[in-house]
């Protein structure tokens, strides 16, 4: 079959997104279906086999850290061009906008996925009226699909209870052999701990971005001497983070890809996440798979992934003691041996191979070709 994956963000940008992409577009040409990827042009043109075709992004006045592609008539143009079986549109929301209307339009079966929170983000960009707006739009896009998509149970109970229709959970997954416990590596340790690794090293991984509520990390450090942190990525608030923390034991390090960013995860001693935004956190198995407890703030889809004293560490979130009282459980070494092993073991339980072959089940099922299983 050929499918178009209609996206507003691919390579070379690096998200959970893109990972979960790449991984499913790897394993449909292994299994000789054709692919095409209509996203934002920045300068990717072929990926394993597949065309991509870009369409003009531009810097939005609001979110200038990377650039969009707005709606446009291009994408029908692409459609008409390639007549594919079937149109998957990934978080519908200004290119995707154009993926809907004229997969509806030429009649094409569509299924749409939801990955990102927007409507939750409102939250801290201070635009607390537009969300039910934007429930509104997010929900009109969905429902003209056949079937949608989204990465967590508890993101379906919320998109059920918004009247989206037809909604079923795309699984997680993980690369079990590209971040793993055997990348520890004590030259990447003394980096990210500033010199020193004797103490406590807890690493972020992700984008800079107010929704991930890094700086709920600060009053941690001021109270224990004796943790550092590391914060790998990049993001829009990078330079606010970087002043907020400044005389902290807290290294930014940016972007870090390949064996750095593996090296990076299994040279920890564990991983932290303050985000309750997340639709999943495709990082937080990244962080098991590499043998890190995690420590996250409660939500709904962490605590799908993160079994308290297990696998990891729960905390209640905007509650600085409950966070102290989490990182101090670090000290019981048994206990931190304990879940590092767990975590490791959780993980290889959810290799890509499974996501990859349900949504090849989606699109069969959608098409008519075989029942789908175990979507739910």
């Amino acid at each position: 079959m050929k499918i178009a994956i209609i996206t507003e963000t691919f390579l070379p940008s690096t998200d959970g997104v893109v990972t979960r992409l790449t991984e499913a577009i790897k394993y449909l040409r292994q299994q000789n279906h054709e692919v095409v990827v209509i996203a934002p042009d920045l300068g990717v043109t072929e990926f394993e086999g597949c065309v991509v075709e870009g369409v003009k992004a531009t810097k939005l006045p609001f979110y200038r850290y990377r650039p969009f592609a707005l709606p446009n008539k291009k994408v029908k143009d692409i459609l008409e061009k390639h007549q594919p079986d079937l149109v998957h549109v990934v978080n519908p929301a200004l290119l995707g906008v154009s993926g809907v209307k004229y997969a509806k339009q030429l009649e094409f079966p569509m299924i749409a996925s939801y990955h990102t929170h927007v409507p939750k983000y409102m939250d801290y960009y201070k635009l607390y009226p537009f969300k039910p707006v934007l429930w509104w739009y997010f929900k009109r896009l969905h429902n003209q699909a056949d079937l949608n998509l989204c990465t967590s149970q508890a993101v379906k109970g919320e998109l059920d209870k918004h009247g989206f229709h037809n909604v079923h959970v795309w699984k997680r997954g993980v690369a079990i052999d590209r971040y793993h416990p055997n990348y520890y590596n004590e030259d990447m340790r003394n980096r990210l701990s500033g010199g020193e690794p004797e103490k406590k090293l807890l690493v972020f991984v992700g984008r800079l971005a107010p929704e991930k509520e890094i700086h709920k990390l600060k009053p941690l450090l001021e109270q224990r001497d004796d943790v550092r942190l590391a914060i790998v990525g990049d993001g829009p608030v990078r330079e606010q983070l970087e002043h907020k923390f400044a005389g902290t034991n807290t290294i930014f390090t940016g972007f870090l890809h390949g064996e750095e960013l593996s090296q990076a995860f299994s040279s920890a001693d564990a991983f932290i996440f303050p985000s309750i935004t997340e639709t999943l956190g495709l990082v937080i198995l990244e962080a098991m798979a590499s043998g890190l407890p995690v420590i996250a703030a409660k939500s709904g889809p962490t605590m799908e992934q993160v079994d308290d004293e297990r696998t990891g560490l729960l905390f209640e979130n905007e509650d600085t003691q409950s966070l102290i009282d989490a990182v101090r459980k670090l000290e019981h070494a048994d206990l931190h041996q304990t879940m590092r092993e767990n975590a490791r073991d959780e993980a290889e339980k959810f290799s890509w191979t499974k996501p990859s072959e349900q949504i090849l089940e989606i699109y069969e099922e959608v098409l008519g070709i075989s029942p789908m299983k175990q979507a739910q």
